[in-house]
């Protein structure tokens, strides 16, 4: 039976060893490259079900393996996750903005590494009538077709800005989101808003959200993310 293919775009030797031993012993088939010209192609060739992916990368930058990526019909449903070095926080949030569905910051262990990965593929698509379900968390609930979010029966009252912002994050857990991405799904592309405003917003809903505010996640320098677990 063949095993689950993750391709790895690194070009440092020791980290792409680790990786892959790793993966390798959770039953993954592991491809690799060390430039990004030749990832982009394993990529293709390969349709793997997962990408981990260096920013720093040589023949072609890892923003731009990731726009390849996920401008491509054929590629554009694979999730990526990025690596990054500390102060490249600014190219992370490019790189989510692009459709990198998480980042990892270097140094990490195999241990971190292993759960974004099987996060990440446990999560798999967004559904199209995801939008008439309800999320049950313990007591939390979030009627989406009623607009409606309840703890323990209790009616929360969230503004409807409040609600699509909780919404968004709670459907695909364990997915980091760059606070223009929310604003975009949320208000809408091509709307001045200073990002900022979601900081106001998540504040808001965690006081809310009482118990339950320690689900949403604040990733330094990127946005948020919501843990159901």
């Amino acid at each position: 039976m063949a095993r689950d293919k993750i391709v790895v775009i690194e070009d440092e030797p020791d980290i792409v060893e680790v990786i892959a031993y790793n993966l390798k012993r959770e039953g993954f088939n592991v491809h690799s490259a060390g430039r990004g010209d030749e990832g982009l192609n394993e990529v293709r060739n390969q349709s793997p079900v997962l990408v981990i992916l260096d920013l720093m990368l040589p023949g072609m930058d890892g923003l731009s393996v990731c726009q390849q990526i996920k401008s491509d019909p054929f590629t554009q449903d694979i999730p990526i996750i990025i690596v990054s070095a500390k102060g490249e926080e600014s190219d992370v949030v490019i790189g989510l903005g692009l459709g990198a569905d998480d980042y990892l910051a270097k140094p990490f262990s195999p241990r971190e590494l292993l759960a974004r990965v099987k996060a990440v593929l446990r999560r798999g698509p967004v559904r199209q009538d995801e939008q008439k379900e309800r999320i049950l968390i313990r007591e939390l609930l979030i009627d989406i077709a009623r607009h409606e979010v309840r703890i323990a029966d209790q009616l929360i009252k969230l503004t409807a800005t409040e609600f699509k912002i909780l919404h968004q994050l709670a459907r695909q857990p364990g997915r980091a989101f760059t606070r223009e991405q929310l604003l975009n799904r949320v208000i809408g592309e091509g709307v001045v808003v200073v990002d900022r405003n979601i900081d106001v917003h998540i504040r808001s809903i965690r006081k809310k959200l009482e118990d339950y505010s320690q689900m949403i996640q604040t990733i330094r320098g990127v946005g948020y993310r919501f843990v159901g677990e």
